[in-house]
């Protein structure tokens, strides 16, 4: 593999360990290219049995994944191959049923905010560790007048059980690393200053084990069969999204600076301000 060929990704490889960065300025949405090169990278990877762990970082200490980039409705059409690789899945549940079913071990370390794709990215890897003082995750669609398209509901009901889901789901409130932790959504909140080493430790645990060992425990603890409620999912996403409602929240979003980090800071006020003078 050539770590080069990316734009929006760094990869790296250490004793059985991949660490894939997310670099995609300036708040790290997923746009049509990170989508991309994550099908790459996974795919590259999935046959890799020199790899045994997958560790997921953020260039930028504030934002994860931010969301999914606003403009990829006008890039679908692009998107088309990548959109036809998941027959039972859309474009963006793809990213995270490709994640969900990954051979080697996935691990998320969040230091910054996950919102929507972000959040759906988190709960897709198998693990994920989070940075106390500083992490936030939310399934914010609803304050742009949609719901999760891309697997939240089911990722999160699987997670979290049907009543936390259904306040997440609405509300869209960021939720602090411990809260988190709490509901089951993440493995655990960690000290920031400790996030580093701690993640190092699992990983490196893991990648330690004989193969085998780590094939059989996914074989044991396989990713649930959520092709009904994600093709249920895609139909009402698809009912909301293309409503006058969603657009004008999206155009009211960026010009009150989403995608910008100032703007993104405190997303949910921002939102939440726009949907009252509506």
């Amino acid at each position: 593999m050539n770590p080069d060929r990316y734009t929006t990704l760094r990869v790296a490889f250490d004793d059985g360990v991949a660490w894939i960065t997310l670099d995609n300025p300036p708040v790290n949405v997923l746009s049509g290219t990170l989508i991309r090169e994550l099908h790459d990278v996974l795919g590259m990877l999935r046959d890799d049995g020199s790899v045994h762990v997958i560790v997921f970082s953020s260039a930028n200490p504030e934002f994860f994944i931010a969301h999914v980039d606003i403009h990829i409705l006008n890039e679908m059409d692009e998107l088309r191959v990548i959109a036809d690789r998941h027959p039972d899945a859309n474009l963006f549940q793809g990213v995270g049923e490709l994640l969900r079913h990954q051979p080697q071990v996935t691990i998320v370390k969040l230091a910054g905010r996950a919102r929507a794709g972000g959040a759906e990215f988190v709960a897709a890897a198998d693990m994920t560790f989070a940075a106390r003082e500083t992490a936030g995750i939310g399934q914010s669609e609803v304050l742009m007048g949609i719901v999760p398209g891309g697997g939240g509901t089911q990722y999160l009901r699987e997670r979290v059980g049907r009543n936390r889901t259904l306040e997440l789901l609405l509300t869209g409130d960021l939720v602090d690393a411990d809260t988190a932790a709490a509901y089951g959504w993440i493995n655990r909140a960690v000290p920031a200053a400790e996030l580093d080493a701690f993640v190092d430790g699992v990983a490196g645990k893991i990648a330690a084990l004989p193969p085998e060992l780590i094939a059989a425990a996914k074989q044991l603890v396989p990713p649930a069969d959520l092709t009904d409620g994600l093709r249920t999912e895609n139909d009402v996403w698809a009912d909301l999204v293309s409503g006058a409602l969603p657009a004008r929240l999206m155009t009211g979003a960026l010009e009150r600076g989403a995608q910008t980090p100032a703007g993104e800071r405190d997303l949910e006020s921002v939102m939440r301000s726009l949907a009252a003078g509506l």
